[in-house]
C-alpha cells in the first residue's frame, strides 16, 4: 500500500453539518487531497448529537470533538483544555501538518499552538478581512499576532485578504501565499431551459447580518421594483435583519414582488440560483465570497458591492461593481438590467469550469505544504524570542502561555508516553471507490 504524501490534520470550529464558506472549503480541499493521495482527517467541535468519530464521501475521517459551541459556533477559548485531545488525533493519525482555518476559531489557535509545541508544521489559512479600530478587532489581531508569530507558512483567499492578513499579524509577506475559494461546477449548472426575461428575477442568498448588507437591502429593493414593475426578488438566508427585511415588504406593500424563503440548505441553493437572472450581492466586507462564484456557475449576472476581494472574483464582463450606496446600488442594477440579453448562461459555467476549480486549490495547496515541511525546526528558546517581539506586555504574556503549553506537553509525555497511543489504520481509497487497508 502507497504511503499518504502528506498527512494533514485540518482544523475548525466550523465544518459540516453547518453550511457557510469555511465549511465548504475545508470539504472540497480535503476531498480534493485525499485524491491526490494525501490522508486527511477533520478536527471540528460537536454539533448537536453529531460526536465522536464520523467518515464522511472518501474516506474522509472527523472528529467532533465533545466540547459545544459557545458564541458563534465557536467553541470557548480553554487555551490548554485541547491539548490532552489534540495531542492523541495528532500520534494516532501520525499527522505531520496541521492545518487551521478561520481567524475566529478557538478551536483553530489552540490547536495551532499545541502543533507547534510538540514540533509539528503548521499553515494557517485566513477566510475574512478585519478592520485594525474597533474593539473587536483589536483584540482578535493581537490573537491573530500570537498565534502566527510561530507559523511555517500561512494562506489567503484573495490580494486584499493577503495585505490585511499581513497587516493585521505582522506576519513576513513571504510566507504568505494567496490561493483562491473555488466552485464545484458540476454542482452547479444553469438551468437546462434558461427563465424567460419577461419578469426579471433578482436573487439573494445570504445571511441577513449588518456585515452582509441586510440593511442596504432594504432601501435597495423598493427602489428597484419602483422603476422597473417586471422586477421580482427571491431572498433566501435567515438571521437578525429578517424582520427588517420583512417590515419593508409590508410597508411598500411587495408581498407578491419579494419572496422571502428564509434558511436555505446548500443542497438547495443551485435550484433557488436557476430560477433567477441576476444574483445580487450587497456586503460590506468580503475577503473573497464563494457565493458570487456559485452564481455565477450558474450563468446568472452579478451585482455586487465592491468590498474587500470581490472586485478580484469574477472578469468585468460577468460583474456589475457598485459603491456598498443605495443609491450606486440601483444604477448598478439598472446596468445589469440592460445587458442581460448579452448574457450566455452556458457560456458562462464553461469560464468558471476553467477559470476555479477544486483540483487546481489542492495542487497549489499541495505545494505550500512542502514548503512548510521544508521550514527549519526551531527549539523553544528561538521560539519564545519570536513571541517576545509582539510587544512590550504582551510579548512577556505570550511566552509564558508557550512556557506553561510546552510543561504540560512534557507532563502528558510522562503519564502517557507516545508509544502508549495508539496509532489508528490508514484507510485510502483506489480511485474506483473500493476502501483498501
Amino acid at each position: 500500500m502507497a504511503e499518504p504524501k502528506h498527512r494533514v490534520l485540518m482544523v475548525s470550529d466550523f465544518f459540516f453539518p453547518n453550511f457557510g464558506g469555511v465549511e465548504n472549503h475545508i470539504y472540497y480541499l480535503s476531498q480534493c487531497l485525499l485524491k491526490l493521495g494525501h490522508k486527511v482527517v477533520v478536527m471540528t467541535h460537536a454539533y448537536g448529537n453529531r460526536s465522536g468519530v464520523r467518515y464522511m464521501t472518501g474516506g474522509l475521517k472527523v472528529y467532533y470533538v465533545p466540547w459545544r459551541p459557545f458564541v458563534m459556533q465557536t467553541t470557548f477559548p480553554t487555551v490548554y483544555g485541547t491539548l490532552p485531545i489534540v495531542r492523541t488525533i495528532l500520534r494516532r493519525e501520525k499527522i505531520t501538518v496541521v492545518h487551521g482555518h478561520q481567524a475566529f476559531s478557538t478551536l483553530c489557535h489552540e490547536a495551532l499552538m499545541h502543533a507547534r509545541t510538540m514540533g509539528y508544521k503548521v499553515v494557517f489559512t485566513d477566510h475574512s478581512l478585519y478592520g485594525f479600530a474597533d474593539v473587536g478587532s483589536i483584540h482578535m489581531n493581537k490573537v491573530l499576532q500570537f498565534s502566527l508569530a510561530d507559523i511555517d507558512q500561512a494562506i489567503c483567499v484573495s490580494h486584499t485578504s493577503k495585505e490585511n492578513t499581513v497587516l493585521r499579524s505582522g506576519l513576513s509577506p513571504a510566507k504568505v501565499f494567496m490561493i483562491p475559494n473555488a466552485v464545484d461546477t458540476a454542482m452547479f449548472k444553469p438551468a437546462s431551459v434558461r427563465p424567460s426575461t419577461e419578469v426579471i428575477t433578482i436573487v439573494v442568498i445570504s445571511r441577513l447580518v449588518y456585515r452582509k448588507g441586510a440593511d442596504l437591502l432594504v432601501e435597495v429593493i423598493p427602489e428597484v421594483c419602483r422603476l422597473y414593475p417586471n422586477v421580482r426578488f427571491v431572498v433566501g438566508g435567515d438571521g437578525p435583519k429578517h424582520v427588517r427585511l420583512e417590515e419593508m415588504r409590508e410597508k411598500h406593500s411587495l408581498q407578491d414582488r419579494v419572496e422571502m424563503l428564509g434558511a436555505v440548505p446548500h443542497s438547495r441553493v443551485r435550484s433557488v440560483l436557476v430560477t433567477g437572472h441576476i444574483f445580487l450581492n450587497s456586503s460590506l466586507t468580503e475577503a473573497f465570497c464563494i457565493a458570487i462564484l456559485e452564481a455565477a456557475s450558474c450563468g446568472l449576472l452579478t451585482v455586487s458591492t465592491r468590498v474587500g476581494g470581490v472586485p478580484e472574483v469574477l472578469p468585468d464582463d460577468m460583474v456589475v461593481l457598485a459603491e456598498p450606496d443605495p443609491d450606486d446600488m440601483v444604477r448598478a442594477i439598472e446596468k445589469a438590467i440592460s445587458i442581460l440579453p448579452s448574457i450566455n448562461p452556458e457560456e458562462m459555467h464553461n469560464r468558471m469550469k476553467k477559470l476555479y476549480s477544486w483540483q487546481d486549490v489542492a495542487k497549489r495547496t499541495e505545494i505550500v505544504y512542502d514548503r512548510a515541511l521544508k521550514c527549519s525546526n526551531r527549539n523553544l528558546l528561538e521560539r519564545l524570542s519570536r513571541f517576545l517581539s509582539c510587544g512590550a506586555w504582551a510579548g512577556k504574556l505570550f511566552c509564558m502561555v508557550m512556557i506553561v503549553d510546552y510543561l504540560l506537553w512534557r507532563l502528558l509525555q510522562l503519564l502517557q508516553p507516545d508509544n502508549d497511543i495508539e496509532e489508528a489504520p490508514d484507510v485510502l481509497l483506489h480511485h474506483h471507490g473500493e476502501k483498501r487497508h
